[in-house]
């Protein structure tokens, strides 16, 4: 209502697709259905969403293209993943066969307009590496200049955008987005930021770089792709880009060299992660950075002022679109890659009074060893106060987690909002009466939880027993994989039928499994980690008890964490006190918010870490959680424990 009086548009950012389709397919119909106004609303994704219909005719074999004037691929298709009957043992067929059939049922769908292209409207979900090789990408796109842009499904959808008065996006799309006019400018619009949470975590994603090592064979094709498009354009490109491949191909791999050798140092085996401490880059590979960065450089230049002259022919001559569009597509795939190595590299070099985290991964859970260098600023709120604060003209950010441990600090720092005099903050009550539909008790185990196996033990003997009493849904949260692994591993024969383990299956089947066994009027237990911990809506008795193994802090092994709080403890600060505390309060309301979804629930949250009545810090987390009964478990006795001062119902 208040973008329609000033006659301008609403943004609405969320946190992910799934998200974004239930604004668009319940929560706006519901909304449009009550206010006095009528308004349009569209859903905006990322191009890889959608469908290039050009590729996709190429690979379906489709009447339209020139086979003389096919794509080429930078490199050979992936192998195509065997079809499930194949994987299950059933009847087999080629995955070749099975990959073409795919693309023609696609190409014939989009013909007949039965699909419009996007594809999470597809009944069945593509394969991954299937789907790339006819996603809609950016770096293989000649926009208006190519001969199938009025029947671009991306584009179709960019169009629905520019006559909706409500915009449903994503905070990856946004934060991508800036400045490119994909969305509406910000300060041309008014925005909501829902889940605002994660967009301190997405800033830091979208303004990281990394680049691999280990695969290098594209800079054998980059020279021979350059030289033949040059060729078919009749331009002279200015630059030896034959020896400047090789020559940053052989940067690459003696730097590749030199950082297995530093990590090989204090790393066993050919697994692990190397943080250089400070953001400071040894000494060792200043130079060879810079002379990766001084050739890829030069090669991105030819490859930019190649692939404007390709856009500018199609511009000026629209008989060659087609020509054209081929040709540009065949140079995009190089483009990401070689931009990976001068973004990396650029950060790498760059050391100011907020270092940056820089570290060197290696890993062979594919059967290969896979070298990385990372490199990415480590505070958010710097981040978003620069690039997107700046250029908002008014916005409310919402979650039911915004506040930790009582207050809206952590998250104005992390957002870039702390001192700004427009921020203002609200907590309003929830419709949820805590006091009266919840419980929370706290199981004082005699093992302290700093000692892991120990308390490890006694938790799970604890949480077997508490499980033998569940009679209907029940939701148990843990912190790591191992300790989810030893309870899993201890259940007995009587739960073995009742539990179901995260990753055992797909997501969706898990869920519907536990909700017929609900429903059928058996017990149903899930076994989960942090990803069932936030999002998850199981109200009613499909989620009946909520058990938390341990609070949930996360691992002090990522690379942007450490690089933080190193850097913290060099200006006289506690990480402990200002970042890690809140942070971890935030994923407790979150686990504990899995308890009660309707007016009607009544639930129990069960904690095992005694942390939460005994340490400052518990005490702290204990007040940002709603005002559920508070209660303590000693040796199996139960008494209150409610704590002197606890919020009121938000």
């Amino acid at each position: 209502a208040m973008a329609q009086a000033r006659k301008t548009r609403l943004l609405i950012s969320t946190a992910t697709v799934a998200l974004q389709e239930q604004l668009v397919n319940k929560d706006l119909p519901a909304l449009a259905a009550v206010l006095p106004t009528p308004f349009s609303y569209a859903l905006a994704k990322g191009r890889a969403r959608y469908v290039c219909k050009l590729k996709l005719e190429q690979w379906s074999g489709l009447p339209g293209l020139d086979s003389a004037e096919m794509f080429e691929a930078d490199e050979p298709p992936p192998p195509p993943v065997p079809s499930t009957a194949a994987r299950a043992g059933g009847k087999t067929q080629d995955p070749e066969e099975r990959r073409m059939e795919l693309f023609d049922s696609l190409a014939q769908a989009l013909a007949a307009g039965s699909w419009n292209g996007d594809r999470d409207q597809l009944a069945e979900q593509p394969d991954a590496q299937d789907w790339a090789l006819v996603a809609a990408e950016r770096h293989t796109c000649t926009v208006r200049h190519c001969p199938r842009f009025r029947q671009c499904s991306y584009y179709q959808a960019r169009n629905a955008l520019a006559e909706a008065n409500v915009i449903v996006a994503n905070h990856d799309l946004v934060l991508a987005s800036l400045g490119m006019k994909t969305l509406p400018d910000l300060d041309n619009c008014l925005v909501v930021f829902d889940e605002g949470h994660h967009l301190p975590a997405v800033a830091l994603d979208q303004f990281s770089s990394s680049m691999d090592l280990s695969n290098l064979r594209w800079l054998d094709r980059l020279p021979r792709i350059m030289l033949e498009v040059g060729e078919k354009m009749h331009s002279e490109l200015g630059e030896d880009v034959t020896t400047l491949a090789r020559e940053l191909k052989a940067a690459l791999h003696d730097l590749g060299r030199l950082m297995m050798d530093l990590l090989r140092s204090t790393v066993v085996g050919y697994d692990g992660t190397q943080r250089w401490p400070g953001g400071v880059l040894p000494q060792a590979l200043h130079e060879p950075v810079a002379l990766a960065l001084r050739l890829a450089t030069s090669l991105a230049r030819v490859l930019d002022d190649l692939g404007a002259q390709i856009k500018l022919l199609a511009r000026d001559d629209p008989s060659q679109a087609l020509h054209c569009s081929m040709l540009y597509a065949r140079l995009g795939p190089l483009s990401p890659k070689l931009g990976s190595v001068v973004s990396t590299c650029e950060l790498l070099l760059e050391h100011g009074p907020q270092p940056l985290a820089k570290w060197l991964k290696s890993d062979t859970g594919s059967g290969l060893v896979v070298l990385t260098v990372h490199a990415c600023p480590m505070v958010p709120g710097d981040l978003l106060r620069q690039h997107l604060w700046t250029q908002v003209r008014g916005a409310v950010v919402t979650s039911a987690t915004l506040a930790s441990c009582g207050t809206f600090d952590y998250f104005l720092a992390e957002a870039g909002l702390s001192g700004n005099a427009n921020a203002h903050t609200l907590e309003v009550q929830s419709p949820f009466d805590y006091s009266t539909q919840g419980r929370l008790m706290v199981v004082e185990t005699a093992a302290d939880p700093k000692h892991v196996d120990a308390y490890t033990r006694e938790m799970v003997a604890e949480l077997l027993a508490d499980l033998a009493q569940v009679q209907r849904g029940a939701l148990v949260l843990f912190t790591s994989r191992a300790q989810m692994k030893v309870a899993t591993d201890s259940l007995p024969a009587a739960l073995l039928e009742v539990v179901l383990v995260q990753g055992q299956m797909s997501r969706t089947r898990l869920l519907a499994a536990h909700q017929a066994r609900v429903e059928a009027g058996r017990p149903s237990v899930i076994f989960g980690q942090q990803s069932f911990g936030e999002g998850l809506d199981l109200p009613g008795a499909l989620c009946e008890t909520v058990f938390i193994a341990k609070l949930p802090f996360t691992p002090p092994s990522d690379p942007v964490e450490e690089a933080r709080a190193e850097w913290l403890k060099t200006l006289g600060r506690d990480p402990f006190a200002e970042l890690v505390i809140p942070a971890t309060g935030i994923r407790l309301l979150q686990w504990t918010g899995r308890a009660i979804r309707t007016e009607e629930d009544f639930a129990t949250v069960i904690c095992y870490d005694k942390r939460l009545l005994r340490s400052g810090y518990g005490k702290r987390m204990l007040k940002g959680l709603p005002r559920y009964e508070v209660l303590r478990r000693v040796n199996g006795v139960i008494e209150s424990a409610a704590p002197p001062s606890i919020k009121p119902n938000r």
